[in-house]
Formats: C-alpha cells, sequence, structure tokens
C-alpha cells in the first residue's frame, strides 16, 4: 500500500521547551540574540575570506564553508523555534518535518566531512609541511568540498528512506521543538524496533567513525607539536585549540543526542537548544578570537567600508 492509505496524520505537534511564561520569555531573548549574533557572524567570516586575497588558504576555504554549514544550522531549527515560543498550538506538517529532518542531516554528514576536511589541513601543514601545497592544492579542497556534500546528501537521504513511508494514525505530539528522528519514527503505527537500531547504527556509525579518525589526526598533530621548539609551534597551538573545541561543540551534543542509551528529554532539549543556537555562534567567535590574521582582515574590511561610505 502507499503511504497515503496508511497515513491518518497530517501534522505534528511539538510540546515545545516549558509551559512557564518567564521561561519562554527567557529562551526567546536568548534565542533570537544567538541567532542573528550567528548569522551576522558566519556572513562575516565568509565575506571576509572570500574578500580578503591574504585569507585565500585552504585553511580559510573550508572554515569559509565551515561558516555557510552553521548559516544553515542556524536557519533549519532556529526561527520556527523563536515564533512557536509563544504559541499555543505549534504544529509543523508532515511534508515540513520531512524537509526539517532531511536538511538536519544533510547539514549535519556535511560538517562531520568539513571537520575531518579541517583536520587533514592542520595534519599536513604541520606534521608534512613540504608536501602541504601538493597535498592541499586547489583541486583536493574541490574534492573535499563535493566529498562532503555527496556524503551529507547520501546519509540524509538514506535515512529517510528508512521512515518516509512509515504509517502515522496518531498520537502525533513530539517531545521537542523541531523534527527528530528517533521520536519522529516512535510515533509509527508499526513495529519500528528493527528501524530505529538501522538508523541509529547509520549515525553512529558516521558520528564515531568520523570522530575516531579525527582523534588521530590530531594526535599526530599534538605529537609532532610536542617535538618543536616552543616559539614556533605557539601559532599552531591556537589554530589547533580552536580546531579542538569546534570538534567538543559539535560532537558533544551529537553523541548525547543520536548514542547516549538511556535519552532524557529535558538533556535532549538543552542540548538540542545548544548544537542549533549556541554552537553556529561559537564557532565563527572561536576562530576569529584565537586567529590574528582573521581579526586583520576584518579590521581591513570594517576599514574599507568605512572608507566607502565617507566617499558615498
Amino acid at each position: 500500500m502507499s503511504r497515503a492509505n496508511h497515513t491518518v496524520v497530517s501534522e505534528f505537534v511539538f510540546l515545545g521547551l516549558s509551559n512557564s511564561w518567564y521561561i519562554q520569555l527567557f529562551l526567546f531573548v536568548l534565542s533570537s540574540v544567538f541567532y542573528v549574533a550567528s548569522m551576522l557572524g558566519n556572513s562575516l567570516v565568509i565575506i571576509t575570506v572570500t574578500t580578503d586575497p591574504h585569507l585565500h588558504s585552504p585553511m580559510y576555504f573550508f572554515l569559509a564553508n565551515l561558516s555557510f554549514i552553521d548559516l544553515g544550522v542556524s536557519s533549519v531549527t532556529s526561527p520556527k523555534m523563536i515564533c512557536d515560543l509563544f504559541r499555543k498550538h505549534k504544529v509543523i506538517s508532515f511534508s515540513g518535518c520531512i524537509t526539517q529532518m532531511f536538511f538536519i542531516h544533510l547539514i549535519g554528514g556535511v560538517e562531520v566531512v568539513l571537520l575531518i576536511a579541517m583536520a587533514f589541513d592542520r595534519y599536513v601543514a604541520i606534521c608534512k609541511p613540504l608536501h602541504y601545497l601538493t597535498s592541499m592544492s586547489p583541486r583536493m579542497c574541490t574534492v573535499f568540498l563535493v566529498a562532503a556534500w555527496t556524503i551529507g546528501f547520501t546519509h540524509s537521504m538514506v535515512q529517510l528512506a528508512f521512515v518516509v513511508n512509515l504509517p502515522f494514525c496518531g498520537p502525533n505530539e513530539l517531545d521537542s521543538f523541531y523534527c527528530d528522528l528517533p521520536r519522529f519514527i516512535k510515533l509509527a503505527c508499526t513495529d519500528t524496533y528493527k528501524l530505529e537500531l538501522m538508523v541509529a547504527a547509520n549515525s553512529g556509525f558516521i558520528s564515531l567513525g568520523s570522530f575516531c579518525i579525527l582523534v588521530i589526526f590530531y594526535i599526530f598533530v599534538l605529537v609532532t607539536i610536542q617535538k618543536q621548539s616552543l616559539g614556533g609551534s605557539s601559532k599552531a597551538v591556537s589554530t589547533l585549540s580552536a580546531h579542538i573545541t569546534v570538534v567538543v561543540l559539535f560532537y558533544g551534543p551529537l553523541f548525547f543526542i543520536y548514542t547516549w542509551p538511556h535519552p532524557t528529554s529535558h538533556l535532549d532539549k538543552f542540548l538540542a537548544i545548544f548544537d542549533a543556537v549556541f554552537t553556529p555562534f561559537m564557532n565563527p567567535v572561536i576562530y576569529t578570537l584565537r586567529n590574528k590574521e582573521m581579526k586583520v582582515a576584518m579590521r581591513r574590511l570594517c576599514s574599507q567600508i568605512a572608507s566607502f561610505r565617507k566617499i558615498s
């Protein structure tokens, strides 16, 4: 039978974050501020890297693409969450829910590969500096980017292929503020135990596998830095610490939401808010505050904009 013959549910109801008016007001202000700040911060990183010739290198190429992905992270769930905070009836259509889950997993898959590409870039730059120009050529950077979007798209399509034809006949309440794949599956009017295992295995394999690759790269880099002189490695340590911080911010919530064996609703909601609102804001802050070249380039861009306004 087709899904249309099975499915009675045409929309899903979000239970939201809290019933307290004061908590909702606090979350509204906090989320709005961080959303606007993350959009402006990541846009500024993209414009700076694109327009400044001094930043046309593989590291900043991947950084600009990471900021582009963070714009997507902020936009997939945050605007609706902010709008729904003061709505009594928080709903999303069936197609809207599928679309939201598609982009969540697409962006997650792309970001995983971008983080690996950035780790590989630092590995080559620090451990094999003589091979850097050949190993991190523009062609290789393009290959990494194409691979990131291909893997992200494939991962998302595979996840949705498991669930898009499931029958839904009620209930239709999701104890969240966005369409979360594990909770979405539980609402199906059929036995989903094996399906939940397949989805968890897919997400777990990608998250744990990519994390292990990152750990291996960073171990090699840290060992190499330890052998270098203090003065020569200070810049490398600063850059590497920024990379590791971003990795922790990305994988921390991911492991708890998708691989933790005993999920709790309140913890999952907190980590989801952290991942959707706080992390996209922190990434550009981490990379700009700990990177002298980025700060200089942003000052140069601001000076050019100021000069242009004076001339106008």
